[in-house]
């Protein structure tokens, strides 16, 4: 399983790229493993609002329907248009062309409540 470096994690199973006052969201290596195939992804619109711990997309996977609740709040500035028609990505290249959505965080939100990669490898016991 992999836990790059370079990022922040969710106990919820996200991860998220910071890169100035946006950020990148997707699901991990250890979450998409356990959501078996992903055959479907209902990603939020841009210009909507997230809130942290409020569910802001869906996957479907072969197992399973599960909501992905948002790891921070903001606006989101961009989706993952490539995940409508190869939601697979999600399972292929979570890290990479698998990405969910970008937000534009709220000045109020701290990244301080995410993971470091070793307290996520702490939580998935890696």
């Amino acid at each position: 399983m992999r836990i790059p470096d370079g990022l922040r994690y969710s106990p919820d199973h996200l991860w998220v790229l910071v890169d100035g006052e946006q950020a990148r969201i997707g699901i991990t290596d250890h979450h998409q493993d356990a959501l078996g195939e992903i055959v479907f992804a209902k990603l939020p619109q841009v210009g909507d609002s997230v809130l942290v711990g409020q569910a802001a997309a869906e996957v479907e996977s072969s197992k399973s329907v599960s909501d992905i609740y948002a790891p921070i709040s903001g606006s989101v500035v961009g989706v993952n248009e490539r995940l409508v028609d190869s939601p697979g990505l999600l399972n292929s290249d979570p890290y990479g062309s698998g990405w969910l959505y970008d937000v534009m965080m709220s000045y109020d939100e701290t990244l301080e409540q995410l993971l470091t990669p070793d307290e996520y490898r702490a939580l998935v016991g890696d």
